[in-house]
């Protein structure tokens, strides 16, 4: 955080619509030391507004002032390149309004250029701030949501009309980057329509469709020629509906809760409704709260939420839609390889150690140390900060959730699921003093098993097959398939389907109507 002893300069270029609400912001946290603006009546408007404020014309004079330590874009989408460029050259951290550029080659350039400069390259990706998103993306990550299954983005309006850029640049970034960062991937393609009415060439409506791996699915729908202004994101999971509706009128109406659910009663799906929750969200203002996640990147010299890099696969997408578009609404691939999957994708603050696979989809996040021999299928998901030591096997579809440590002598297989903070072990007795690297066991965690958030495995246990494993349990002894364990230590509670539904007394299982009974190695599905 900002503070008396050490408060940045920051330099804001242009002072239009957006332009005014950032200086606000900026002037506001106390780090607002200059403004550039072409336009006399704007600089004149802004100095009388900002007391001490300094007011230039040209940029020529910023670009020389080692005191200002970033400066703000708020200029047109046309000259977020160029001018970005030339700030980061001049060694300024730079805050660059979306998008970050009109082009993927030219987001590229400027990724790389702050990476050579070390320098902070954020983008105005606003929502990812708000609130709302933040608790969305949290329960989330709790499971209150459960399994991701679609969502959908309104983003509505009628009138500020552009010429030099459409409805799908001006509106559908925030959706993008907010819909990226709850699916935790890319999608493999995308697919973009509309009509350009006002003028030709320049859409006014959108429709872009949105296709993940492992089948999520969403669209965003986005127009300026709406009668009402609308902004509306619903994230449909198979527990839970969350609906952030930024544009209710009422404060405590803008973030709802839906617990509805699909019984199944003699294998025909029934649809049951929840009562409406409201969520409470704390009154602070999305845009200030992303200016002062700039000038914390500033301080600690980490990577912002909305960093260049991730602002890059927002820029990915809106080129792939607006190929789409111009194409006649084809279906566009995003980073085909020759199988027609997408290339791994690794955080510029991972690092992968030589002589480690990574299959095909996989995405590895944030500080993640991938160890030398190991192996980690397709279709995988490391979280921030997860350690792989040296010569792990991990199977296809594996997701790893925060701050997981998977060391030698564990084996994951496919779709297994492993929630923040879990534990493996891999020596029974260990002690500082003595080496026992000869003595690790194995811990087999079976094909779509669940090990929830804070759990402890001992080592040399396994976990069988779509076996479910509770938040904080200690599991200590080998676990069956399907079995449901949890407590201190871990004990047996029951059966799950493969669905991750607790099944009924009678073995049923009343989410999807599948149906088992007892085998040899624990449940069997009937035939």
């Amino acid at each position: 955080m900002t503070n008396g002893t050490n408060i940045q300069k920051i330099a804001l270029f242009g002072y239009g619509y957006w332009g005014r609400n950032l200086a606000r912001n900026l002037y506001e946290l106390g780090v607002l030391e200059a403004l550039v603006d072409p336009n006399p009546d704007a600089r004149a408007e802004a100095k009388k507004k900002f007391d001490g404020l300094e007011c230039y014309a040209e940029m020529d004079s910023i670009w020389e002032n080692q005191e200002i330590a970033g400066v703000v874009l708020a200029t047109p989408a046309v000259t977020h390149y160029s001018l970005a460029l030339k700030a980061l050259r001049s060694g300024k951290d730079v805050f660059v309004e979306k998008p970050l550029a009109l082009t993927v080659r030219e987001g590229e350039q400027l990724v790389a250029e702050a990476k050579k400069h070390q320098a902070i390259l954020m983008v105005g990706h606003l929502l990812e701030y708000h609130p709302a998103v933040t608790e969305i993306e949290e329960r989330m990550k709790s499971g209150e949501i459960g399994a991701l299954r679609y969502i959908y983005s309104n983003r509505l309006n009628w009138g500020r009309l552009r010429k030099e850029e459409n409805i799908l640049w001006s509106f559908a970034p925030h959706d993008i980057s907010v819909i990226l960062r709850l699916v935790g991937q890319s999608p493999i393609r995308v697919r973009a329509m509309g009509g350009d009415w006002v003028t030709p060439g320049v859409h006014d409506v959108t429709v872009t469709h949105l296709e993940f791996p492992g089948g999520v699915r969403c669209h965003i729908f986005v127009s300026w020629l709406h009668p009402h202004k609308e902004q509306r994101l619903v994230v449909t999971g198979d527990r839970s509906v969350m609906v952030f509706e930024d544009s209710a009128q009422d404060p405590q109406r803008k973030l709802r809760k839906y617990a509805h659910r699909v019984e199944w009663v003699k294998r025909a799906p029934v649809a049951h409704k929840a009562p409406e929750e409201l969520i409470e969200l704390p009154p602070s203002e999305p845009l200030k709260l992303e200016c002062q996640a700039f000038l914390d990147a500033i301080e600690s010299r980490e990577e912002p939420r909305t960093s260049g890099h991730r602002a890059l696969e927002v820029l990915r997408v809106l080129e792939a839609s607006q190929q789409s578009l111009s194409a006649g609404s084809t279906w566009i691939e995003l980073d085909a390889g020759p199988e027609g999957t997408m290339k791994p994708f690794v955080h510029e603050t991972a690092v992968i150690d030589e002589g480690v696979y990574l299959g095909e989809d996989t995405r590895v996040w944030h500080h993640v140390h991938v160890s030398s021999g190991s192996r980690v299928g397709p279709n995988c998901v490391l979280g921030q900060n997860v350690f792989v030591a040296q010569n792990v096997e991990i199977g296809k579809g594996v997701h790893i959730q925060n701050n997981v440590s998977v060391y030698a002598g564990v084996v994951l297989e496919d779709e297994v699921f492993v929630g923040p903070s879990a534990v493996f072990t891999n020596v029974k007795t260990p002690r500082s003093h003595v080496n026992r690297k000869e003595e690790f066991s194995e811990t087999r965690v079976g094909t779509r098993a669940t090990i929830g958030a804070n759990a402890t495995i001992v080592c040399g246990v396994s976990i069988g097959h779509h076996a479910l494993v509770g938040a904080g349990a200690v599991v200590t002894h080998d676990v069956e398939a399907h079995r449901v364990v949890h407590g201190n230590p871990a004990r047996n509670h029951g059966w799950a389907c493969a669905c991750g539904e607790v099944l009924t007394e009678e073995l049923e299982c009343s989410r999807c109507g599948e149906a088992y009974e007892h085998g040899q190695d624990g449940l069997e599905r009937l035939r």
